[in-house]
């Protein structure tokens, strides 16, 4: 059943709550990035009725995307707050910015970060389980539908899947099909649950696909993280056989907000979703055809025992009436 209840209802509840008038100061203007994707819209929507119900700030929602964030932060120093970055995304951009002394990354937005990989579908693990390891699913091609389902042309994981397929010699087991955009590669998750059949690919979360469909992560092999970064040069003569690394993807602040606000900077420090979390709480959003504000308010309805960890003892006490 689709939530209705918006944030300001949720403000009123922990409004009529309160025994007395906030004591600590207000902490005034914050800007902070919406970025152009459902997660991260989710947890700016988050971050800002945590910060503006239990830390008395005025925040504003910034629209943007890894590269004009980053951008924005180099040559404006704004916005104050930038969530869910994937630094992996940034080229150097990022740590020259750290070295310099412009930014502080405050924590790691996911736990255990973001995650890529190669999947089948759980019950295809559950009646296979040799297919669990990349060796015995080359064995058993024809139990994944001898097909790889990979990520779309201009992806980055594109060039790192084609490479690891080359060191692999997994053309010579399978097909492999080039999906042209992310709607037929979560499509073909789907269809494969719909009917119960066979289905080996590439995936990632936090998303609502995971959230609606659990997959089962391939074990390719173990993580070399130099094997690994050469694996995303599509120019790479020696490709070989990594797993994927979890993504560090941040919240990241400017160095002169983190000396002004300490508190919400220890907030933002502190937050940090698990990922099957945060995929279920997509897969809500993505089923009831809600919005970011909706599903922040499904996430906060039904996660007070994560969220309330986050928060200073005052900030606690101001949003008591919504903590289970």
């Amino acid at each position: 059943m689709r939530n209705g209840l918006k944030l300001l209802g949720l403000a009123a509840a922990a409004a009529m709550s309160m025994p007395s008038p906030a004591t600590a100061a207000d902490c005034g203007e914050v800007s902070i990035t919406e970025m152009n994707w459902a997660s991260s819209q989710i947890i700016t929507e988050v971050s800002k009725f945590l910060m503006e119900q239990g830390y008395g700030c005025k925040v504003e929602s910034v629209p943007s995307a890894t590269t004009t964030a980053v951008a924005s932060l180099a040559e404006n120093g704004e916005p104050n707050i930038v969530t869910e970055l994937w630094v992996n995304s940034t080229g150097d951009v990022y740590e020259k910015l750290e070295a310099e002394g412009k930014v502080k990354r405050l924590g790691e937005v996911f736990t255990p970060g973001g995650v890529e990989g190669w999947w089948i579908p759980a019950y295809l693990a559950e009646s296979n389980p040799e297919l669990t390891t990349i060796e015995g699913v080359l064995a058993n091609a024809d139990l994944v539908g001898g097909q790889f389902n990979n990520c779309p042309d201009g992806w980055g994981c594109r060039i790192i899947n084609d490479n690891i397929i080359t060191a692999l010699g997994l053309r010579d087991s399978m097909e492999v099909f080039d999906h042209g955009s992310g709607e037929t590669l979560a499509t073909s998750i789907a269809a494969a649950y719909e009917d119960k059949k066979p289905w080996f690919g590439y995936y990632w979360a936090p998303t609502a696909v995971l959230g609606k469909y659990p997959l089962v992560q391939v074990k390719i092999g173990d993580v070399d993280s130099e094997v690994h970064l050469a694996n995303a040069n599509k120019d790479n003569a020696s490709p070989g056989v990594s797993d994927f690394p979890p993504a560090p993807v941040l919240t990241v602040a400017t160095a002169d907000f983190a000396e002004q606000q300490p508190e919400v900077v220890e907030l933002m420090s502190t937050m940090s979703y698990d990922i099957d979390i945060l995929n279920t709480t997509l897969a809500w959003q993505d089923d009831n055809n809600a919005s970011a504000e909706e599903a922040a308010v499904y996430f906060i309805s039904n996660y007070s025992d994560v969220w309330s960890q986050w928060l200073n003892d005052d900030a606690r006490s101001k949003l008591a009436a919504l903590i289970k």
